[in-house]
């Protein structure tokens, strides 16, 4: 399959969305959905505001979460129709009046819910628990609302803060920058064809031409440069002003524990992951990416390891590098699936047979990839950017993993199926981990292995020093901008700061990097979506990462009930916290060690690896 047909193939499935019962975003059937829910809301407000105590809070919770399902229905179908046609205008339009109205409803008869739970009295709590035990079905959605109590401010500014967030604040801004990428296009070829971003990436990071892989990078880089990184710098500075404001007035002790609390994850245990990262996954790093620019350096003559070669692909014999067809790559996330568990293998099939993936890489399409779990019996949806590579297979085991999450923990109601950040990526990564283990079993010479080993340290090497890599110039930016708005040029400057203290001053300036140079990267901040719509995430893909590396292992040295474990931790969705959910396993991410020993264990075990078998073929000393 060639990458015009992968990216560009009419036949790539596309989602069937008619699932969630509309017939289109324009359809008069939303507007009366949503009438009823704004009458439903206040009768609901009408009930059980200031009688909390009284009534029984099963009913209340039970009402709630009814009402919530059917806002979150109307406004995923909106989210997931606009995302695959983001130059529709009038599209767009109507989804920010909808929004408008959702706002409403929920500031004027819901937000006072969670205010009102949070403050009840300790004893009346004990009392409906006693008078009602089915309530504890409800313990962890209770127990999440007041742990935010210390923070939570009047009902009045909370309402206020809700009802405009469509019309003013980060929301109009971000969704206008999220607009901007996705018309952006660039031309690579003389012929003056054009591509959008995804398939820029994909072209670059397939290549096994250095100078192509240059280019596509100066490209990229130039292409962000002007106006749309001084749009990107204004979202990003207000999203940061708005993230400053709020963690004062809402009384948070630092940068990060807004993201924390909400995934119940003590500030001491992220520090301590990225103390970790720092101490023993920058030195692993700075080993893989030496001895990836030697193999380069023998297979592609390469003259300067740049950034743009960071992905690269290994290009050695018995190794293809052709397009993957769809069709193919499904089946080999099946049966890598399978080998670990049926059920998920089944789960996957399902999700693939049932429409619930947005297949190509289209013009006017959101780029990335992500999961959108709606509520249960609705969702799960994929949205992908497929264009036949093999990280595209990654990342379809990746969403897939999301997927299948998402419908083991339904069963846990909508309130409480949502796992925190810091397991939300367990079943994500752990299917890429199994596909790539099941690759790997399969490879038929040492020159295979190696490659199939080199591109998994590059995703293990991503997820976890990128992105903490990425965490820091969050640091930066947010504390920065205290001091009043930021300029691109300033944001080029962060952006570089955290790239040379995560992986060295490049060898051209003397410094002890693998990169000999940093040229065309300085706005590559530009075009990385989780710093304007959830700050402070990043750092939860290397949590993952380790954590799944380590729950790998653990599988391998003691397979007997592993998968029912496994399975069990990803139903609970987010009636456990990580301590609670991993202890099962034996691991307790709260040790001070845990970390550097994860580290260790998985990424420096697959360096170890690959260095032994480059090794035994020559390719370095």
């Amino acid at each position: 399959m060639t990458a015009s047909v992968a990216a560009e193939s009419t036949d790539l499935p596309r989602w069937d969305l008619s699932r969630f019962g509309f017939s289109s975003p324009f359809s008069d059937e939303i507007d009366s959905h949503l009438e009823e829910t704004a009458k439903l809301a206040e009768a609901f407000k009408a009930k059980y505001e200031g009688k909390l105590g009284e009534l029984s809070l099963l009913s209340a919770i039970q009402d709630y979460e009814e009402i919530s399902k059917r806002k979150t229905l109307v406004s995923s179908y909106l989210h997931l129709s606009y995302d695959v046609s983001l130059d529709d205008d009038t599209l767009k339009k109507r989804k920010g009046a909808l929004s408008q109205r959702q706002s409403e409803i929920y500031g004027d008869n819901l937000e006072w819910f969670s205010l009102d739970v949070a403050e009840l009295d300790d004893a009346i709590l004990a009392s409906q628990y006693e008078n009602d035990p089915s309530l504890t079905k409800f313990k962890s959605f209770i127990d999440e609302l007041r742990r935010q109590k210390p923070h939570n401010l009047s009902k009045d500014v909370e309402r206020a803060l809700t009802v405009r967030s469509p019309y003013v604040g980060n929301r109009p801004l971000v969704s206008f920058f999220d607009k901007e990428l996705s018309l952006m296009r660039f031309k690579l070829d003389e012929d003056g064809k054009e591509v959008n971003m995804e398939v820029l990436l994909s072209r670059m990071q397939s290549s096994n031409d250095a100078a192509f892989r240059a280019k596509c990078l100066q490209v990229l880089n130039d292409g962000l440069a002007g106006s749309v990184s001084r749009t990107a710098a204004l979202s990003l500075s207000s999203v940061a002003g708005g993230w400053l404001i709020e963690n004062k007035e809402r009384k948070y002790i630092n940068l990060r524990s807004r993201r924390n609390l909400d995934n119940n994850c003590p500030d001491e245990v992220v520090d301590s992951l990225l103390v970790g990262v720092r101490s023993a996954g920058i030195p692993l790093c700075k080993r893989f990416y030496t001895l990836k620019k030697g193999i380069l350096q023998k297979t592609q003559g390469l003259d300067k390891f740049r950034w743009s070669d960071r992905n690269a692909p290994i290009d050695i014999g018995g190794v293809s590098n052709e397009k993957i067809s769809w069709e193919a790559a499904v089946a080999m996330v099946k049966k890598g699936y399978n080998q670990f568990s049926p059920k998920m293998s089944e789960m996957f099939v399902s999700m693939v047979e049932e429409k619930r993936i947005d297949v190509p890489a289209t013009n006017g399409k959101k780029g990335g990839a992500y999961c959108a779990g709606v509520i249960p019996g609705v969702g799960p949806f994929q949205l992908l950017n497929f264009d036949g590579t093999k990280q595209d297979v990654a990342t379809l085991a990746h969403e897939s993993g999301h997927g299948v999450h998402d419908i083991l923990a339904y069963e846990q109601g909508y309130l409480q199926y949502h796992p925190p950040l810091t397991l939300a990526e367990t079943a994500s990564i752990f299917g890429e981990m199994i596909v790539f283990r099941d690759l790997l079993a399969q490879s038929s010479s040492k020159e295979e292995e190696l490659t199939l080993l080199m591109s998994k340290i590059d995703d293990v090497v991503n997820s976890v020093v990128r992105q903490c890599s990425f965490d820091r110039f969050e640091e930066l930016v947010h504390t920065a901008r205290e001091k009043g708005e930021l300029s691109a040029d300033e944001l080029d400057e962060y952006w570089m700061s955290a790239l040379r203290e995560y992986y060295g001053k490049e060898g051209d300036a003397g410094g002890d990097s693998p990169f000999d140079t940093y040229e065309n990267t300085s706005h590559l901040w530009s075009y990385v979506p989780h710093f304007h719509h959830v700050p402070f995430y990043v750092y939860s893909y290397a949590f993952a990462d380790l954590v799944v590396g380590t729950l790998y292992n653990n599988f391998l040295t003691n397979k007997e009930g592993f998968e029912g474990r496994l399975l069990a931790l990803l139903s609970a969705g987010g009636t456990k916290d990580f301590a609670n959910a991993l202890g099962p396993f034996g691991l307790d991410p709260t040790s001070s060690t845990f970390w550097t020993e994860a580290l260790t264990a998985h990424l420096g075990e697959l360096v170890n690896e690959a260095e032994k078998i480059a090794k035994e073929l020559g390719y370095v000393e």
